[in-house]
């Protein structure tokens, strides 16, 4: 199961979907990519500050306020988790 936090500053997530074994989950995979896609969009495309930690099984991302760009490609991210977690169950939003 992969736990999910979304706070007002930040987002944190660890944990492994287990959908199957490790180095060939494609849901983790996904939920990976997406992440990343994450960061490199919001270091990229818009002026919102982050800081990110990144490890096997656990991510940070932290932000100070969120311009609307960066709103809008954090909530892009969410909506693609929630998409990924009604076809596997494999995610526990906290």
């Amino acid at each position: 199961m992969i736990i999910v936090a979304v706070r007002e500053n930040g987002i944190r997530m660890h944990g492994h979907a287990e959908c199957s074994v490790n180095g060939q989950d494609i849901v983790c995979s996904a939920i990976s990519a997406m992440t990343c896609n994450l960061i490199n969009s919001l270091k990229n495309l818009t002026q919102t500050k982050i800081r990110a930690e990144t490890d096997i099984g656990m991510t940070k991302i932290s932000w100070e306020e969120p311009d609307e760009k960066g709103k809008l490609l954090i909530d892009s991210w969410f909506l693609g988790l929630v998409a990924v977690n009604q076809n596997y169950n494999c995610i526990e939003f906290a």
